[in-house]
């Protein structure tokens, strides 16, 4: 049995064993694996398998980074095991319910083109190789000039080069067909159909030498090679299509009719709607992205090196899979990239800082792997696991990336491909610009660093703030965090956290719940916004787990809706935990409560469970008050945390100071 197997053997193990599996998928760096009941899961024994860069769930999904390349190994172990999808159903319910409306269709945009970025990849490394080979430089260590280049060499290098581009609607339209349930080849076919050798070629009508075909007086038609959003467009519509002919088709004119009919009126309605829109669209859209990265004086790399990993936390960073697409497909360059790349290597460096500067054994052996994997490309494991949880490390990368990918775009550096960063993006520059490119990196790298040694990152705290386990009372949660969600990673409460221990008079009550902390003037609500309420703080979760801040009593729950509970301390002070906004109207669906009035509860004890799907599709919102209410006699005063992520049990959100009777 080979390592891949082995693994692939103990994650199956792991995750509850083959009968807890509803079914498996991977993407370009994760395991995704739907399970029957997660509390199977032994996130510890995950954790401590080989090659596993970390695990959390999101959007009803358990997730794994293996990383680029290495989860393809294991994903097709885990198939050799036997193992099948037994319900993709559920995995496209679950997808649907998570996240608001925006995510979600961005989620669904980068499930279509993840799966051809392989041979964008491939087809960027081609061009890279090329740009290596026919450099003066080069040729001249062989005796050689660029007059002396085989004509039939460089044929050779068009194929590798253009085909890609060349026949992408296909790869587009398929994927599309795939994601939204119609026949695969069928969308094939509808993209090649959008290529076809007998319309007038794009480029050539793009550089005047073809005129487009006039149909009906006023629509131009061509071909349309190297385009994105037409071959989307139709392979959504005409995947919905074919579904609606299976059922209104009898079975036995299915085979016939059914294909007949969807790509005679997608292919009509593609060369006379959809593509003149919608190809009109993506020009006005790559026109605007071309202007943004022209920007002078190197605008554009400042902003988008400083907001682009902001982008990648909240989840719909795959909206530039599109951009970059287009950017390579139109002028063979993507400049996008060596801006984002800078980005990642400045989270990588301010996360390399905090392992070389922390003595906390736990915090460096998270740290220091986790800085080499954002130099590799996978950012996930720095970003969520160490330099969020501090938040300070997180902006000196941000500064970083800011000042990197002001350079980057000083000096117009452009990759030829795009989906590999960092170290395996230098391929991607061999053209010429592999000094400047390493030059720009390396600036990014060096001012997140600085920063976060000097002024991001103080050691003294590193052993409460470090993960940590404890038994049944605060068992062990998932690190929880996203390719591009508000998560952190999400841990137990530590019993051991010196700093945090209660003091007389002092209510030190933590994040019940690992997401965004907000001033409460910022719930969707005049009760709690105006403090009518009482005084306290909100989060906007990014899991639907909610734990005891503090030990205490349960002195209150709302059973039939199960969205509030109210803790009481030893000191009298009491704490409303409200899952979401308006919730009491959904009547306890999608909420789950694990105490009850009068029970004794530990500091990290679940509390309840809630759905944002389902808070999220009744359009309520999922943002949580934790306040002290009002007609507590003896709070003399709540000091809220300063806005920003929070971690569940590592992160302070409020302290109460109470008045404590005499003689106790």
């Amino acid at each position: 049995m080979n390592e891949n197997q082995t693994i692939a053997k103990q994650v199956v193990q792991a995750i509850g064993g083959e009968e807890n599996i509803v079914s498996f998928a991977h993407c370009a760096t994760r395991l995704r694996i739907m399970v029957r009941d997660k509390e199977r899961i032994d996130q510890e024994r995950v954790e401590g398998i080989d090659k596993v860069k970390g695990a959390f769930f999101n959007s009803g999904q358990y997730q794994i980074i293996f990383g680029t390349g290495t989860v393809n190994r294991i994903f097709e172990a885990v198939e050799q095991l036997g193992i099948q999808s037994t319900s993709k159903e559920d995995v496209k319910e679950q997808g649907k319910k998570a996240g608001n409306v925006f995510q979600r269709s961005v989620r669904t945009f980068g499930d279509v083109f993840v799966p051809i970025i392989p041979v964008l990849v491939a087809t960027g490394l081609f061009m890279g190789l090329r740009g290596l080979l026919t450099q003066p430089q080069i040729l001249s260590l062989f005796g050689l000039t660029p007059e002396d280049i085989s004509s039939n060499f460089l044929l050779f290098t068009q194929v590798l080069t253009d085909t890609a581009f060349a026949f992408l609607p296909a790869l587009v339209a398929w994927s599309a067909f795939r994601v939204f349930g119609g026949s695969p080849v069928l969308g094939i076919v509808l993209g090649l159909m959008l290529v076809n050798p007998a319309l007038p070629n794009a480029y050539a009508v793009a550089g005047g030498t073809a005129e487009p075909l006039i149909i009906f007086g006023f629509i131009p038609v061509v071909g349309y090679q190297g385009s994105v959003l037409p071959a989307f467009i139709m392979g959504l519509i005409g995947a919905k299509l074919e579904k609606v002919l299976r059922k209104r088709i009898p079975e036995a004119l299915d085979l016939i009719l059914t294909p007949f009919l969807t790509l005679l009126l997608m292919i009509t309605l593609g060369l006379f709607a959809i593509g003149p829109l919608f190809h009109s669209l993506e020009t006005a859209v790559l026109n605007a992205t071309t202007y943004v990265l022209d920007l002078p004086f190197g605008i554009a790399g400042l902003l988008i090196g400083a907001l682009h990993q902001i982008v990648v936390v909240t989840g719909v960073h795959h909206i530039f899979n599109f951009l970059e697409i287009q950017l390579l497909e139109r002028t063979g360059f993507n400049p996008f990239n060596a801006i984002i790349t800078c980005a990642m290597a400045a989270q990588g460096a301010a996360c390399l800082a905090v392992g070389l500067k922390t003595k906390n054994a736990k915090l460096k052996a998270l740290a220091l792997p986790s800085s080499l994997s954002a130099l590799l490309g996978i950012t996930e494991p720095a970003i969520f696991g160490v330099n969020l949880r501090y938040m300070k490390p997180f902006v000196m990368g941000l500064i970083g990336g800011a000042v990197g990918g002001f350079l980057a775009s000083l000096f117009q550096l452009a990759g030829t491909g795009m989906a590999i960063t960092v170290i395996p993006g230098t391929l991607l520059y061999l053209n010429g610009q592999l000094t400047l490119y390493i030059l720009s990196n390396l600036v990014a790298m060096a001012v997140a660093f600085a920063l976060t040694w000097l002024f991001g990152y103080r050691d003294e705290v590193s052993a409460n703030a470090a993960p940590q386990t404890v038994g049944t009372d605060g068992a062990a949660l998932a690190t929880a965090q996203t390719e591009g969600s508000l998560s952190a990673p999400a841990v137990v409460f530590a019993p051991a956290l010196a700093e945090l221990v209660d003091k007389p008079g002092i209510l030190t009550v933590l994040a019940p719940v690992t997401g965004k902390l907000v001033t409460l003037n910022q719930v969707p609500d005049p009760g709690f916004a105006d403090k009518q309420m009482g005084e306290g703080i909100a989060i906007e979760p990014s899991e639907g787990k909610i734990y005891a801040p503090f030990d205490g009593t349960v002195v209150h729950v709302i059973k039939k809706s199960k969205h509030a509970v109210i803790l009481e301390h030893t000191g009298g002070v009491q704490v409303l935990i409200h899952a979401g906004i308006d919730t009491v109207s959904l009547k306890g669906e999608g909420f789950v409560l694990h105490v009850d009035t009068g029970e004794q509860v530990k500091a990290g004890q679940l509390l309840m469970e809630f759905d944002p799907g389902i808070i999220h599709g009744a359009g309520l919102s999922t943002v949580t008050p934790v306040i002290v209410p009002v007609g507590i006699d003896n709070v003399i005063e709540v000091n809220s945390a300063s806005p920003g992520m929070v971690v569940a049990g590592l992160d302070k959100a409020m302290q109460v100071k109470y008045t404590v009777p005499v003689g106790s």
